[in-house]
């Protein structure tokens, strides 16, 4: 009878109870086509043609999760039954297809039930091997569509899990070389397990090269991340949240992982553009709940040591970079050239506004220095909020020699595609003689401080200046100016000339103030007013910042008579990008260093001739202007007229 048994017995006969206990555990139908069982100390079962099903709701029924061709276990029995846990000394898979999908809805075919209790039977799991084995991934929400070979190599200590993958990944075509140690060592914490990624998407570069303590829990990470490619907006789809355009980076750092809790990129180091950046970079993908849904939580913490600010214009919807900028492609080096060649200056990119309640980030960044001669600021600082879609500036500055041009923002998303825009503006103490060193041909010591205001809506930073409402104030008293501006407006054209060779006499200044209104995107120069030692120079007229055009006019009235002055008006015309000034040919010389000037701040690119002095001294017309100006909301800001005669330079 023994015998007879031994000969008909056939383990298929127990593939029923197989399939049920493998489908209850996944949550989805397990089928086996054949089945082989070798008894003793070792265990080894033998499995062909198995197939595990999508979920029970997949779309389509013809498609599987998984087929296997051959299935090798091999399980210690005896220790198992003494009650050592389930060890399985060898798991081996040959001619394996996996599709990993995803629905448009959502629903996804890898996602398995939560397994059971902790205190369940422990598994050790000795040698994993695998042959001539495929993954297909496709998920729509990702516009990922790509195959991975894998197989194992070697054996024992020796032993490397490969994979090579090729397709699409986020519309963009991909290849990369996954490279591990071997499988039996995942949970040996004992032997951290090396790993080595290189990975092309599209133009954007990625390379990993490290170990983890523990992999299968993305824990206890000692690994070199290197990312390069020609824009930092190409990653938020490795990340998980936007990111501005950017010129090309290239920039590494050491990657530390708390699971899938936080992920934390530190002490990266590189260059974006021209510029340099570092820092360390964390993400919590669930740190934030806002109405009940989770989202990504990011903290960033930058710097630089140089700057090129050109770099930094995908903040703020332009352009990132010049067409000089370093490793730029042919094609960035085009779109900088064309916004630079412009009419416009302000950028009218529209800004996303879902975009910016996909995660809640906390930004600080600091650049120690910034690039360019013809730049009149000395370092710039950066603290931003992004949280529930509004985004606060608190604030933005700049230091310009001892003084500072600050600004807090708040753009807060309203229905539709607008933002509202506040923005506080605070000039103090602004260093003069460090603006007009960058003319090139002036020096000079002082200050001005001022205020303003704005409040707008719009799309993009061209609709939001079109559409803005506020107010402009700045004041100052004592110093000289440029004889050249006074003689100019007089048609002096002798100390014209010499001033355009870098020869400028002086007059002095007994104050200068400036009170603007910005009403629909016009700035309205509603008192300003030069009272120099020569004359007193109104300025009347306007700035369009929706048409980006200039029209003002400079009035000089001279205190004494001067051969050859003749009554007339200087008018400053044309567009922020293309100013005219009348009449005079000789003023185009001052001309470069107003429109550098103007585009940072419009009211200073009519006086790009001043040397202030130190002290502060007005006679009683300043004193007037000044209480005037102070009189109104955000006033208090302006500098005291200080009694006293304007000292000689």
């Amino acid at each position: 009878m023994i015998g007879a048994l031994a000969v008909f017995w056939n383990w298929d006969w127990f593939i029923p109870i197989v399939e049920s206990k493998a489908s209850a555990a996944l949550g989805r139908a397990v089928t086996i086509g054949h089945l082989q069982v070798h008894l003793g100390r070792i265990v080894e079962v033998d499995a062909a043609d198995v197939t595990i099903a999508n979920p029970p709701d997949w779309p389509t029924t013809d498609a599987k999760f998984a087929t296997i061709q051959t299935l090798k276990i091999q399980a210690g029995a005896w220790d198992y039954i003494r009650g050592r846990g389930l060890v399985l000394p060898m798991i081996g898979a040959a001619g394996a297809k996996i599709l990993v999908a995803e629905t448009p809805s959502g629903a996804a075919n890898y996602k398995f039930p939560a397994s059971g209790s902790k205190g369940g039977t422990p598994v050790k799991i000795g040698n994993v091997q695998i042959a001539d084995s495929d993954a297909h991934v496709a998920i729509s929400r990702l516009k990922t569509d790509f195959n991975a070979r894998i197989e194992t190599r070697g054996e024992g200590d020796a032993a490397q899990i490969v994979v090579d993958a090729k397709g699409r990944y986020a519309d963009q075509p991909v290849a990369g070389t996954l490279v591990g140690g071997a499988l039996l060592s995942l949970r040996d914490a004992a032997h951290p397990w090396p790993i080595k990624l290189d990975l092309v998407n599209g133009p954007t570069r990625i390379a990993l090269n490290g170990t983890l303590r523990d992999p299968l829990a993305l824990q206890g990470a000692d690994v070199r991340l290197k990312l390069s490619g020609p824009d930092m907006a190409l990653l938020d789809r490795f990340v998980g949240f936007p990111i501005p355009q950017t010129p090309a980076y290239d920039i590494t750092g050491k990657l530390i992982l708390d699971g899938l809790d936080k992920i934390r990129f530190e002490d990266f180091e590189g260059r974006l553009g021209s510029s340099d950046i570092g820092g360390t970079i964390e993400e919590q993908p669930g740190g934030s709940t806002e109405h009940g849904q989770s989202k990504p939580l990011v903290t960033m913490d930058l710097r630089s040591r140089r700057v090129d600010l050109p770099d930094l214009n995908g903040f703020i919807g332009g352009t990132p970079g010049r067409a000089t900028t370093a490793n730029a492609t042919p094609k960035e080096r085009e779109a900088a050239a064309a916004a630079r060649a412009s009419p416009k200056l302000f950028p009218d990119t529209p800004i996303d506004v879902p975009k910016l309640d996909w995660a809640d980030i906390h930004l600080h960044y600091h650049a120690a220095a910034i690039a360019g001669r013809d730049m009149p600021l000395d370092d710039v600082t950066v603290a931003m909020d992004v949280v529930g879609g509004r985004i606060t500036l608190h604030p933005i500055g700049f230091a310009i020699g001892k003084g500072h041009l600050t600004a807090h923002v708040e753009l807060v998303p309203e229905s539709g595609k607008n933002v509202h825009a506040k923005v506080d503006l605070r000039m103090q103490n602004l260093d003069l003689a460090r603006m007009m060193a960058a003319t090139h041909t002036f020096q000079g010591a002082g200050s001005v401080s001022g205020v303003g205001a704005i409040d707008a809506t719009g799309n993009s930073m061209a609709s939001l200046m079109a559409n803005g409402n506020g107010e402009v104030k700045m004041a100052m008293a004592g110093g000289d100016l440029s004889a050249v501006l006074i003689d100019l407006t007089g048609l002096q054209f002798g100390k014209a000339l010499l001033s355009a060779l870098g020869i400028p006499d002086k007059t002095p200044v007994q104050c200068f103030v400036g009170d603007m209104a910005l009403r629909r995107g016009v700035l309205d120069f509603d008192a300003v007013t030069l009272d120099t030692g020569e004359a007193i120079v109104n300025v009347v007229g306007n700035v369009n910042l929706s048409k980006e055009t200039i029209d003002l006019g400079l009035k000089t009235d001279s205190k004494h008579f001067s051969v050859g002055s003749l009554p007339t008006r200087l008018s400053i015309g044309g567009t922020f990008k293309d100013p005219s000034i009348r009449p005079g040919a000789e003023a185009v010389a001052r001309l470069g260093a107003a429109v550098g000037l103007g585009a940072l701040f419009l009211p200073l690119a009519i006086l790009p001739t001043i040397q202030f002095g130190t002290s502060e001294a007005a006679d009683a017309r300043c004193g007037v202007l000044l209480a005037r100006a102070r009189a109104q909301a955000g006033g208090q800001a302006l500098p005291p007229a200080s009694k006293g005669p304007a000292p000689a330079h």
